[in-house]
């Protein structure tokens, strides 16, 4: 499926894209290179291979759901100036 320029001009309208007229051609050119590309990869014969979930079915390493930092809020809050029931007070700020 080859694009001419009307359909370029049509495809840009339609993605609200600002081409100049010298820049119609190129972009043509190029999208006609991209559809020549799905349409080659799309000849390839894949019957009886399977697809692939990771390119390299790589695995990744899991670590175990364990807690590795202790509770340091009362040391964190004991230099707070003002707290109460275990959450920092501020000032107000907004009247």
């Amino acid at each position: 499926m080859a694009l001419e320029r009307s359909d370029v001009e049509k495809i840009a309208h339609l993605a609200r894209l600002g081409l100049n007229d010298a820049d119609i051609p190129q972009t043509t050119a190029t999208l006609n290179n991209i559809l020549g590309l799905i349409d080659a990869m799309q000849a390839v014969d894949t019957n009886g291979i399977e697809p692939l979930a990771h390119p390299l079915e790589a695995t990744q390493r899991l670590r175990a759901d364990t807690v590795t930092e202790s509770n340091h809020r009362e040391a964190y809050q004991a230099i707070a100036p003002a707290v109460e029931n275990g959450l920092y007070l501020v000032p107000k700020v907004i009247e």
